[in-house]
């Protein structure tokens, strides 16, 4: 068994662009891309805002989705090398753009990893009890 993406008929990757790939408002800049550009990522309590009402709000998730998500956030944060700028840099040959300059090279992605993380224990506490209650080899 294996736990498989939501979306596609293949095992999950929980990889950091779930939590901002909701930002990318490519070909969206006239409607997803304005709703956004009001919220300044570097500003803590826009960023509280923008991780509670997107990246934790993506009903397409399931609680078990939601554990495979935090434990992986939880082993990058512990990596002092990890490079979190990375996954906000959009190479110019993709069809890929952020809302506003500011996402483009964040004061501190890192930090902007740090409030996910802590945002969603609280956020998720419940479902992320289910999971870890669970036997991950019967996923």
């Amino acid at each position: 068994m294996m736990l498989k993406d939501p979306f596609l008929n293949e095992r999950f990757e929980p990889d950091l662009m779930w939590f901002v790939g909701i930002f990318d408002v490519y070909d969206r800049e006239e409607s997803k891309g304005v709703e956004l550009e009001a919220y300044d990522p570097n500003d803590q309590a826009d960023r509280s805002m923008l991780i509670k009402k997107y990246c934790l709000n993506q009903p397409y998730l399931s609680y078990r989705h939601k554990l495979a998500l935090v434990e992986n956030l939880e082993a990058v944060l512990k990596d002092p090398n990890f490079d979190f700028q990375a996954i906000f840099e959009i190479d110019e040959c993709e069809t890929n753009s952020w809302p506003r300059e500011e996402w483009y090279l964040l004061e501190s992605p890192r930090r902007f990893f740090q409030d996910v993380y802590q945002l969603a224990t609280e956020i998720w506490k419940e479902d992320l009890l289910v999971a870890a209650s669970e036997d991950k080899s019967t996923w």
